[in-house]
């Protein structure tokens, strides 16, 4: 997944890249019918469309459509973007899997050293300063195990196509910490797709929520 979003960054730009990687509730969507038999309603296909086209204007607000939004449309960029949005997928569909079987502690003492040592063959090592390493520190502790462990709690009680919808509020959340901390903004289409997004998480809160009460009945 990081390696094919790497690549998809270089080859097509970071736009088009951010884009492609959140096709992955679509690939998601594919992947629970296949594997556990999800029942796709017209909610979760509504949210799912708002879901792609929402990203598409989040990842393009930040600048015009043209080249100076640093897109190139290109094959390898296509391909690699793809690829990418499709492994993230397979955290949905593996956390599904396994989060009934281990507990979250356990589980990612296995899967990030593994996935670590997987990216060591092409990470340049460099000396690093102090402020490297916390801010390092910071990004594996919080952004990647804590971030991680409260998604695969998540997925024991969703879907995982309601978790991936939900899931691609990340970027509106980046996108207002970029705001107050760089002072960066949207053009209209990034906040129309923001506002997408919000939408199609409120639609899995609802259809979620619908689910459990005919549960109960």
């Amino acid at each position: 997944f990081y390696g094919s979003y790497q690549l998809a960054v270089n080859k097509g730009g970071a736009a088009l890249a951010a884009v492609l990687l959140y096709t992955a509730p679509a690939w998601v969507a594919i992947m629970s019918r296949i594997f556990f038999k999800e029942s796709m309603t017209p909610v979760k296909l509504i949210a799912l469309l708002l879901t792609i086209i929402g990203v598409a204007g989040v990842s393009l607000g930040a600048g015009d459509l043209n080249a100076s939004a640093g897109i190139h449309l290109s094959a390898s960029g296509l391909f690699f973007g793809l690829a990418a949005g499709f492994c993230y997928a397979l955290y949905y569909i593996f956390g599904k899997h396994f989060s009934g079987r281990y507990s979250s502690p356990n589980l990612f003492i296995y899967i990030l050293p593994i996935g670590a040592l997987g990216l060591v063959p092409w990470v340049p090592f460099t000396h690093k300063t102090f402020t490297a390493w916390a801010a390092l520190t910071v990004l594996a502790f919080l952004s990647t195990y804590i971030a991680y462990r409260l998604y695969y709690e998540g997925l024991k009680y969703l879907e995982p196509t309601q978790a991936a919808i939900t899931a691609t509020i990340e970027p509106v959340v980046a996108a207002i910490i970029a705001y107050f901390w760089w002072n960066e903004y949207f053009n209209i289409l990034g906040y129309a797709g923001s506002f997408l997004i919000l939408m199609s998480v409120m639609m899995m809160v609802w259809d979620g929520a619908k689910g459990k009460k005919e549960d109960m009945n």
